[in-house]
């Protein structure tokens, strides 16, 4: 079960974007618990289930003007990690946690200074989705006994 929603109107905490913030609780926390108490029953009965949950690097490292968005990521981690530690050996977990990626994310920041260095620096080196897939293939693919617990991938010329 792949679970990849997530939203990111990032803008300064000065902001008080609370709306904002309560749609990355309710998208990025929330979506990932959803999918988890959707996809664990089935799991368990066929005894054989893979759950890919996408973080992000903000879940890693913070920054200015992504704490709550890095706060869901964190959660996002902390959540898929103790799924890997509840799972057993049948099923198995793997958390992407991708750098900047092309694609229209940085469309949802409201800010527009913010948005506006976001879409310069999407352009100028993002990476493409498709290596996000890669990497989820790369896990998936793994004989049954193998979790890849963490794949951490981004641009080269990200910080």
């Amino acid at each position: 079960m792949l679970s990849d929603a997530g939203v990111g109107p990032i803008s300064p905490l000065d902001d008080l974007r609370v709306d904002e913030w309560d749609e990355m609780i309710d998208i990025n926390i929330k979506g990932i618990l959803y999918g988890i108490a959707a996809a664990l029953p089935v799991f368990r009965k066929q005894g054989f289930g893979h759950f890919v949950n996408t973080a992000s690097t903000a879940g890693h490292k913070t920054v200015p003007n992504q704490s709550v968005y890095s706060g869901t990521k964190f959660a996002v981690r902390a959540i898929s990690e103790g799924l890997r530690q509840e799972a057993g050996d049948k099923l198995r977990v793997t958390i992407i946690s991708p750098g900047f990626v092309r694609t229209e994310f940085v469309e949802a920041v409201t800010n527009p200074e913010l948005k506006s260095r976001l879409v310069a620096s999407r352009e100028k080196f993002a990476i493409r989705p498709d290596a996000i897939a890669r990497a989820i293939v790369f896990a998936i693919e793994q004989p049954a006994d193998i979790d890849v617990n963490e794949i951490v991938i981004r641009p080269t010329a990200q910080s």
